[in-house]
């Protein structure tokens, strides 16, 4: 069988229990608040709240430089250690977290693969309620990947350019416009629909149903078969607020391999909103 193109970059659950508590390796446990790494985590994790320290809370925007910088000083991690990111909804803000991290040239993160719910769904599986105790270090952040980054500028110019492949990877009634954002989801924008040109791919067609990547040849298949993507061109994945986006980012440019392939993390709410842009339904 085919290997994924960076298969260094994903860790299985066992692969975590085998190094809990190895110096150098630091755990994350990323999801929309922490009530659920409250409730039990894998033991040495630290959480972050992707709503409130992976998000700017003055402007929409991600973190700066110096708060990551901040969060990661103070959670222990040093520029040189391997970073493990975790969480529920089958990893949604981890690979929100991974993308994070990567964007701020982390040179060693890696996604366990199949989240939150794998761990649990696992026997023996160490969980606690304990605050994992750190010592805060001094985090440098060496340079920024943009390249990694899509901005709205980006968006308006593959709608009208054709040349850019758009990758919508939410769920279809959102694609269409039927509705503007799943229920009990808060943030909304004005119009429903989708970018001109885009192609829906809904993230969890890469997924199995414990939450693990499929292989190699499957998401091939799905992305990249007569139908698909063209490889060749330079890709952008969107959703509604960026982390289910992630996800399909991480799909395409690390398990694929496909090399220029951004994450758009303003995606729908923000282009949805805006006065004037192309939309379709």
């Amino acid at each position: 069988m085919r290997t994924y193109a960076h298969p260094e970059v994903l860790v299985e659950t066992e692969w975590v229990r085998q190094n809990l508590g190895r110096p150098g390796v630091r755990l994350v446990e990323i999801d929309l608040d922490t009530q659920a790494y409250e409730a039990g985590h894998i033991p040495g994790s630290v959480a972050f709240n992707w709503r409130y320290q992976l998000q700017d809370q003055v402007q929409r925007d991600i973190i700066s430089v110096l708060d990551f910088e901040k969060l990661a000083g103070n959670a222990g991690i040093l520029p040189q250690d391997t970073v493990i990111v975790y969480g529920d909804n089958h990893n949604w803000f981890a690979a929100y977290g991974f993308w994070l991290f990567k964007l701020y040239d982390h040179a060693d993160v890696r996604l366990m693969n199949g989240g939150r719910n794998k761990w649990l769904g696992e026997p023996d599986r160490p969980l606690t309620v304990q605050s994992t105790k750190v010592n805060p270090v001094t985090y440098r952040v060496a340079q920024v990947h943009e390249e990694f980054r899509a901005r709205l500028s980006d968006a308006l110019d593959a709608a009208t350019s054709g040349e850019v492949n758009l990758v919508d990877v939410r769920t279809p009634d959102e694609f269409t416009g039927k509705i503007i954002a799943p229920a009990g989801m808060t943030e909304t924008a004005q119009r429903g629909g989708h970018i001109p040109g885009a192609r829906n791919v809904p993230w969890n067609f890469a997924v199995n149903p414990d939450g693990t990547f499929k292989s190699v040849d499957e998401l091939s298949a799905i992305y990249l078969g007569p139908q698909g993507i063209d490889p060749s061109k330079e890709t952008i994945a969107y959703c509604r607020i960026g982390e289910r986006s992630s996800h399909t980012w991480f799909v395409l440019h690390y398990l694929l391999g496909m090399e220029d392939v951004r994450n758009y993390d303003g995606s729908w709410t923000e282009y949805g909103s805006l006065i004037g842009v192309p939309i379709e339904k």
